[in-house]
């Protein structure tokens, strides 16, 4: 039996986690949760979103899977998802987004995985105002040889294992040459080191639009943080939104897995959202623990439960609240 840290989250995160607990419990997988709590209600009664017992829990139990965190907008604490991933050196971020058969959508066949950098560019958040009356602000830009080399080594060792055919870094060196510079110049370096794996790049603006226009071409994109942020959503997208994109977030010691999507506060509660991001995020997470047969097993029923259509949620085209959808999933299972 092994331990996985659970942290349910804030907003939708409980309901969704506890969709993904279930299923994964359904699939007879041998795990124990051990919840810790982090996020905004953490933080009335701590003084800190995360306190350092959920980092404790952690690095105890190596393996952490994640509910969604509510991150305040322009003001209030620093994200906690950000936190997390520069203190346990999370530094690869991996977003698999992929069409299910059944669901009727305006793309079919997407199959597309982004890999993004964790630890550097603007989400160092390195800022400062530049005159009193905080009319004039800065961000510094971080990007190293270093991260960058680590990020596509992970990337290219990745496409080995799963089979895949193609990377495609996503990058702004034609503007910014000298932080993009280094991103795309270990890129074309460690591909020296993978003459078998297709090797191409993409300036960040053209590749959003050949991904709405082409997005078959695509298999394996590696981007800067903010770029692979951005470019997830719109891969989400492509696949029928946030409510289906799972993450990973893995370094040498620890891995967290989470859903792609936001705490949706407004539907906290409403037992409405889509919790098949989060549960294939638990896939995820199973697959990296060895537990393929587990994971198999839930995104099988995943499938069938999509192709067969009868108890979707809202965002699939159906009228199904959160649990009921989940109680579908599983029945797939038993």
């Amino acid at each position: 039996m092994k331990t996985v840290t659970l942290i349910p989250g804030d907003g939708i995160g409980p309901e969704v986690i506890d969709s993904a607990v279930r299923v994964i419990q359904a699939s007879g997988a041998k795990i124990d949760f051990e919840r810790v709590d982090a996020g905004e209600t953490v933080m009335k009664k701590e003084g800190t979103p995360l306190p350092e017992y959920v980092f404790e829990a952690i690095r105890k139990n190596k393996v952490a899977l994640k509910g969604p965190i509510t991150t305040p907008i322009a003001s209030g604490f620093r994200s906690v998802n950000v936190a997390l991933r520069k203190r346990l050196n999370l530094y690869a971020n991996v977003r698999p987004c992929k069409s299910l058969e059944g669901f009727k959508y305006r793309y079919s066949g997407i199959d597309i995985t982004v890999i993004r950098e964790n630890t550097e560019g603007l989400y160092i958040g390195k800022e400062r105002y530049l005159d009193n009356k905080h009319t004039k602000a800065e961000a510094i830009r971080l990007i190293t040889r270093e991260a960058s080399e680590r990020i596509f080594r992970f990337a290219f060792e990745y496409t080995l294992k799963e089979k895949r055919r193609k990377i495609t870094v996503v990058h702004k060196a034609n503007i910014l040459k000298y932080t993009d510079g280094i991103f795309l110049d270990a890129a074309k370096d460690v591909a020296n080191d993978y003459p078998k794996i297709e090797f191409e790049d993409r300036i960040v603006d053209n590749m959003c639009m050949q991904l709405v226009k082409n997005p078959e071409m695509y298999d394996v994109l590696v981007c800067p943080n903010l770029f692979g942020d951005i470019i997830s959503d719109l891969c989400a997208g492509l696949i029928g939104g946030l409510g289906m994109a799972p993450g990973a977030n893995i370094g040498k010691k620890y891995a967290v897995f989470e859903p792609i999507h936001g705490s949706a506060p407004k539907y906290a509660g409403k037992n409405k959202v889509n919790p098949t991001a989060t549960i294939l995020s638990g896939v995820l997470m199973l697959k990296y623990m060895g537990m393929k047969k587990e994971a198999d097993i839930i995104t099988s029923a995943i499938e069938e439960a999509i192709r067969e259509g009868k108890k979707l949620t809202y965002d699939l085209g159906g009228s199904a609240g959160t649990s009921e959808y989940t109680e579908y999933v599983i029945s797939k299972i038993i």
